[in-house]
């Protein structure tokens, strides 16, 4: 292990192993989009400019709330692939503490691979998504 490695939460661990066993990009993608159809339904009264993902060339609307102490992210975006990442990073990270999502570096995309599918707009994107979760936990943490 490199010392850029990080301690991950088990289920976005999972979720990397799954996209390392695939080898071709389209495959990746197809999985990428499996995860936008598991995204729960967001409340259109929800999708507020407070909650609109900065940076996104998609409308990527983001919130969160803390359940026993874990956090929980609720999502929507208006395209598939962006869909895709935000279901992918909700399914990573809801249910662990906000500590650990601040705590989370985004490094973590390389290891799926998709950073070499992805477009140069789409991997900024996923970044500011990640970013965005941080700032929901930060938030969340303060509140305690």
């Amino acid at each position: 292990m490199t010392s850029t490695t990080q301690q991950l939460p088990p289920n976005l661990e999972q979720i990397i192993q799954k996209f390392q066993r695939i080898t071709e990009p389209k495959r990746r993608y197809e999985y990428l989009l499996w995860f936008a159809k598991r995204v729960p339904p967001f409340p259109d009264e929800a999708k507020i400019s407070a909650h609109r993902v900065p940076g996104c060339v998609s409308q990527v609307y983001l919130t969160a709330t803390l359940q026993d102490g874990c956090i929980v992210y609720q999502a929507d975006a208006d395209a598939q692939i962006p869909k895709g990442l935000v279901g992918l990073l909700m399914e990573g990270l809801n249910g662990i503490p906000p500590e650990e999502v601040v705590q989370l570096s985004p490094d973590f995309i390389q290891q799926t691979g998709l950073n070499v599918s992805l477009t140069p707009s789409r991997s900024n994107g996923f970044y500011n998504i990640f970013k965005t979760m941080q700032q929901w936990a930060i938030a969340l943490t303060d509140s305690l």
